[in-house]
């Protein structure tokens, strides 16, 4: 058997993979292995999820992310089959998923409503009708419209990627978080502007191959990443979970050292910390003399607490609720208890007295001057 080369056959098989057959055959081969491993991460997903929300659309986001895959492969496609609309229909509307599936895991109080399905819907009518043969769809201005708003839902999933990351109190969503939205949403801006440029069906191959290998890298870096995540720390609860009182931990193997916890209450309670204003996560850790990963941790998984604002809310809105039942205190005005709460304005400070009390704090202080009248 020979062991090396010659000048010749060396320069043939260079010649041979810089050919376009050699790379349609290679960026085949990536795009079958991207969708292997995207459908492996959507079954994972949707077995370890315990059907929240959330797991299902990252289930659906990874089988659109394996439709894509087959949609933006090399040629010609404006002859496909109408039989072809199903995957046609998950890639186009995978933007709108995206965007969905970041709210979902990154805002523990997001819940789906009738009108998301519309986003959805609005971004695969156009590549539907076109398959169709709707000729008044075709139009390039609609096309134009339509990929700014597939853009837009990226840079969207980005922002509530980015917002809320230094008050997350869950430490493997705030790993997974950056990489794998800000690689997805970077990677659907960046080959929508190049179909703009170019045109999806007049791409160079090797712009094609770039595509396929970044799909590939992406999905088995998410695989990996699923191999080793607790997705039950990660996906916000389930909806029958959240009946549990607030600040119930979690089970963990790590315990959490008591003494840090009896301080962390001091401040809050005793000392009101909560009050003050610009209070972050980092600036409290300073106030303990401790890491911020630490603190971070303590909330978490002593107290059960997954975001840093809805624990300070937990102090706040006490403060105001023992304020606003205090018949002392029955005419000063709501803008005032709410902000010696620790609220910078109203508006947050109704909207979080009305999901935690169901009432408004009107409604709460005129129940208690006819308790405290009776």
């Amino acid at each position: 058997m020979r062991l090396a080369y010659s000048g010749g056959e060396m320069l043939s098989t260079l010649a041979t993979m810089g050919s376009p057959g050699f790379l349609v055959t290679l960026d085949m081969a990536l795009r079958g292995g991207a969708i292997a491993l995207f459908l492996v991460i959507a079954w994972a997903t949707l077995r370890r999820g315990r059907g929240r929300p959330a797991a299902w659309l990252g289930a659906l986001l990874a089988t659109g992310a394996a439709a894509y895959a087959v949609c933006s492969s090399p040629g010609r496609h404006g002859d496909l089959s109408p039989w072809f609309a199903p995957v046609l229909a998950l890639c186009a509307g995978n933007a709108a998923i995206f965007w969905l599936f970041a709210r979902a895991l990154f805002d523990d109080s997001f819940r789906l409503k009738p009108w998301h399905a519309l986003v959805w819907l609005g971004v695969v009518v156009w590549p539907l009708a076109n398959l169709f043969g709707t000729g008044i769809m075709m139009r390039w201005p609609v096309g134009v419209v339509v990929r700014v708003a597939v853009i837009s839902l990226a840079v969207l999933a980005l922002v509530q990627t980015v917002r809320g990351w230094g008050s997350d109190l869950v430490e493997g969503r705030r790993r997974l978080r950056l990489f794998i939205l800000i690689a997805v949403a970077l990677h659907i801006a960046v080959t929508v502007s190049v179909e703009l440029v170019f045109g999806r069906d007049h791409m160079p191959i090797g712009l094609h191959l770039l595509n396929s290998a970044a799909l590939a890298a992406i999905a088995a870096i998410i695989a990996a990443v699923l191999l080793q995540a607790d997705i039950d720390s990660v996906l916000p609860a389930p909806v029958l979970a959240e009946a549990a009182p607030p600040g119930a931990a979690p089970a963990e193997d790590e315990p959490v050292d008591p003494g840090l916890l009896a301080a962390l209450e001091r401040l809050m309670a005793v000392d009101r910390l909560y009050r003050q204003e610009g209070l972050t996560i980092g600036v409290l850790a300073g106030k303990l003399g401790l890491p911020e990963y630490r603190l971070r941790r303590a909330i978490n998984r002593g107290l059960g607490y997954r975001n840093f604002n809805e624990y300070l809310n937990r102090h706040r809105l006490a403060d105001a609720k023992q304020a606003l039942a205090d018949p002392t205190q029955a005419e000063v005005p709501i803008l005032t208890i709410a902000l010696d709460s620790g609220f910078q304005s109203l508006g947050p400070f109704n909207r979080a007295f009305k999901t935690n009390t169901g009432v408004t704090p009107t409604e709460y202080r005129r129940a208690a001057e006819s308790r405290n009248g009776a």
